[in-house]
């Protein structure tokens, strides 16, 4: 069957829109939405004007604090957060459109592409600078959140730089035949998982009739207009055209993205700052071994740290 870990480009797939009270650790925050308003939590100590960092999220039904009812309970974003106001960063960490606190935003999560994830950066970046006042805001962004971050760096005004973390430095396409390729079991899928990403990647409809059933929730039609979206963007090339200050973060034991994405986006970009953290897995957590087993056990433990030196890592950035 295919690996759990396969979710970098799940998308907003078979999103789960839930309300949800903003959680503690925070203030409540709002930006524009399409339909109705984006929610998130900022959290800042009363009256600073320091840095402010949004963190974007990674894929599929993902929550402000990093956790989805898919499974990951680690509660990455909201230990980087809290690590961060400790360095005295400010951040906001947010619900995407349609899922928990903004399920008003949009009627249907799963009618999205990657230029909607980039107005909402837009809008957000907007309401932080309106809130806080800072004059620019800094983005974080997460696995398929590094992907947006990258986009958004294209044409959102008002940003400070980009911190991109455990992000792909290869079309997502490519990550994704690497993960399915990375368990020996998917070996009688690989031939028809290729077929479809190529397809997408090429800009056309997959009919998901002739796919074998282990694949159809990763091609399910409610999410082939995202998969277009994102397979068509090379990170690489979107790194190239940052001009701002960067930062790359990366595990050397994450089971997702790989070392040599975070070497790509650096190549692409000699100016950013590459960081290999050791033994750190995709959701930021420190791993003891190599055992499979053991790195996705951390995906369901908030009360297992933030991996060290992490939060350290972006703040030193960001301030300097």
């Amino acid at each position: 069957m295919i690996r759990t870990v396969i979710m970098l480009i799940c998308a907003a797939a078979l999103a789960l829109p839930v309300g949800a009270e903003p959680p503690a650790g925070g203030v409540p925050i709002e930006a524009s939405g399409r339909k109705g308003p984006l929610a998130g939590t900022l959290l800042r100590a009363p009256g600073t004007l320091g840095p402010v960092a949004l963190i974007i999220p990674g894929s599929g039904p993902t929550d402000r604090d990093g956790n989805n009812p898919l499974g990951v309970r680690a509660a990455s974003y909201r230990l980087l957060a809290e690590g961060l106001f400790d360095q005295g960063i400010n951040t906001v960490r947010i619900d995407k459109r349609g899922m928990f606190g903004s399920a008003a935003a949009v009627a249907d999560p799963n009618a999205v592409i990657i230029a909607d994830y980039v107005a909402d950066t837009d809008a957000w970046v907007q309401a932080i600078r309106a809130t806080t006042g800072a004059p620019c805001v800094w983005l974080i962004g997460h696995s398929e959140g590094g992907l947006v971050a990258l986009a958004a760096a294209q044409e959102v005004k008002n940003l400070c730089g980009l911190v991109l973390v455990s992000a792909a430095g290869r079309p997502m396409g490519d990550v994704l035949k690497s993960q399915l390729r990375a368990n020996p079991a998917n070996g009688p899928l690989i031939g028809a998982a290729d077929a479809a990403i190529d397809q997408l990647a090429a800009g056309q409809k997959v009919d998901v009739s002739a796919l074998p059933p282990p694949l159809l929730p990763l091609f399910h039609p409610v999410v082939q207009d995202f998969l277009i979206s994102a397979f068509a963007l090379d990170p690489a090339k979107l790194s190239a055209g940052v001009r701002l200050p960067m930062l790359i973060v990366q595990g050397d034991r994450d089971l997702q993205v790989a070392v040599e994405d975070a070497e790509k986006l650096k190549a692409a970009n000699p100016s950013a700052v590459l960081k290999i953290l050791p033994n750190v897995n995709h959701v930021l957590k420190e791993v003891a071994s190599d055992n499979p087993a053991d790195n996705l056990a951390a995906y369901t433990k908030a009360d297992l740290p933030l991996a060290k030196g992490l939060a350290a890592t972006i703040a030193t950035f960001v301030r300097n």
